[in-house]
């Protein structure tokens, strides 16, 4: 999924309000942040084969470390403690844990049978992203109810608060429907740099429009 795991993050606004957007984007990315970094450094593997599933041209070879389901507890714990200091609390705790571990979940839901219980474990998959009509049915009401629910949860303070915002969410969209209709990434090197760049940029500027909105 890619909106999908974005529409957890604004949904649990409404349950943490003094969690900053971008650290529940974070946590709900943090599969996908972890990854092109461990591709970068060589510790998992990805091949690009087009065909592989009709929504992605991704061959996900090998990434325990990343998004094997075991391995996203410890993730999920571990991001929880550090993020305690900013908002301390039982409940801000369960939600950034539960929102890493839902990458799984609903990476589950989409890939192939490639996702690793825990390394060197088996690997399970629904595969809907064999269907792009059935995969999009799935995800983009997921993320509308998600910003449905953020929405009304805040509101922009200022200008900053609502453009800001609403270009986020026109981009998220707009690299949506650009993933499922371009050509397959040029190399793995290309795909690791653009995943790298876009997870930093989307995070940060989920909590920069964040910033500029008020919990209601």
């Amino acid at each position: 999924m890619f909106i999908g795991h974005f529409a957890l993050g604004l949904a649990a606004k409404r349950a943490v309000p003094r969690v900053s957007l971008g650290v529940l984007f974070a946590a709900a990315q943090l599969a996908d942040l972890l990854w092109p970094a461990f591709l970068a450094i060589g510790l998992e593997q990805v091949r690009i084969d087009p065909g592989n599933t009709a929504l992605t041209p991704l061959d996900f070879v090998s990434y325990p470390y990343s998004h094997s389901l075991l391995l996203l507890l410890v993730w999920g714990a571990a991001m929880a403690l550090v993020c305690s200091p900013l908002a301390r609390g039982r409940r801000v705790f369960a939600v950034i844990s539960a929102l890493v571990v839902s990458h799984w979940v609903l990476d589950f839901l989409t890939h192939r049978p490639d996702m690793p219980l825990y390394p060197g474990g088996p690997k399970l998959g629904l595969g809907l992203w064999n269907s792009i009509p059935a995969t999009m049915a799935v995800e983009v009401p997921m993320f509308f109810a998600g910003l449905w629910i953020y929405t009304r949860a805040t509101h922009p303070r200022d200008a900053v608060g609502r453009w800001a915002f609403g270009t986020l969410v026109a981009a998220l969209l707009l690299i949506y429907v650009a993933n499922i209709f371009s050509p397959p990434p040029p190399s793995v090197t290309a795909l690791t740099a653009v995943a790298l760049i876009g997870g930093v940029l989307f995070t940060a500027w989920s909590g920069w429009a964040d910033g500029h909105r008020d919990v209601v």
